[in-house]
């Protein structure tokens, strides 16, 4: 028995699940400003992407809407959200995958940039009972717009991850990571078994590189 660790944007799902919760928001006409909220959305993916993304300033930016809602109405929000932009992009051969490893008695995790109000009832729709994402603040029973401990992004994972792990009583011994990103590299790096799935350009060329494994779920 050993630790899966998943990452889920692009990898467990075929999109970023807190692009689309903005689109979703604007959709709804929950956002006022569609033009202005869509721009900075498009700027923090594409900054990203780019592996320069300022993770602070995207989640005052990303943590902001949640502090006007009472969690029951965000919850509401988010019940149609999964209906409308995640249910149409679960991959099977994710579920596939995450089925594999609880076989084999593996414990399962999932390790996310994106935050635990939009991410926890994705990972729960895959039957996974561990996350670690970034969290915003509740202070009084609702979000304050604020982040709450360190980001989960970057070097952020491995800073999240230790803590789980002495919590949790396991290991990093024969674990493995699956991820789609260059931002993940440093939590790759860590573990014995790196997968690429669904790799953006630079990852897949240091995948290809290291001799790492690299799948496509899509």
């Amino acid at each position: 028995m050993s630790l899966a660790i998943f990452d889920l944007d692009n990898t467990l799902i075929g999109g970023d699940s807190d692009y689309l919760w903005g689109e979703f928001l604007c959709d709804e006409g929950i956002i006022s400003d569609r033009q202005s909220f869509e721009k900075k959305n498009d700027y923090f993916y594409q900054q990203y992407e780019l592996g320069s993304l300022d993770i602070y300033a995207w989640a005052e930016f990303s943590f902001e809407i949640l502090s006007h809602y009472s969690i029951n109405e965000l919850e509401a929000f988010h019940h149609k959200f999964m209906a409308q932009k995640i249910e149409p992009i679960f991959l099977e051969k994710a579920q596939d995958c995450i089925n594999s490893h609880k076989r084999n008695g593996d414990t399962v995790l999932v390790i996310t940039a994106s935050n635990t109000f939009v991410t926890a009832p994705i990972v729960k729709r895959y039957g996974i009972n561990h996350l670690i994402a970034t969290e915003p603040e509740i202070v009084s029973g609702r979000y304050t717009g604020k982040v709450s401990g360190i980001p989960c992004f970057k070097s952020g994972k491995i800073e999240n991850l230790i803590p789980w792990l002495e919590r949790n009583g396991e290991s990093l011994k024969d674990s493995t990571f699956y991820s789609d990103s260059h931002n993940d590299l440093p939590l790759l790096e860590l573990v014995d078994n790196p997968v690429a799935v669904n790799a953006d350009k630079i990852l897949a060329k240091i995948a290809q590189t290291n001799g790492w494994d690299i799948l496509n779920w899509r």
